[in-house]
């Protein structure tokens, strides 16, 4: 499963890519190839929870299923 650009661009900023390197246990650098690439891994629970948090967006709207 894949994010949709928009929950892409609102977790693109250094803040929130350290949260999300916190919770997944990773380099920034690896986030930040994460969003770029899309990857399922920004789809974990850890990462969904901060990614719900801080865009306040629903799992419909984060995810982009289709």
């Amino acid at each position: 499963m894949k994010l949709s650009q928009i929950a892409l661009k609102s977790i693109n900023t250094p803040a929130i890519r350290r949260r999300l390197m916190d919770a997944l246990g990773c380099t920034e650098f690896t986030i930040a190839r994460y969003i770029q690439k899309n990857s399922d891994n920004l789809t974990k629970a850890a990462a969904m929870q901060i990614i719900r948090e801080v865009t306040g967006l629903s799992d419909i709207e984060i995810l982009d299923i289709g």
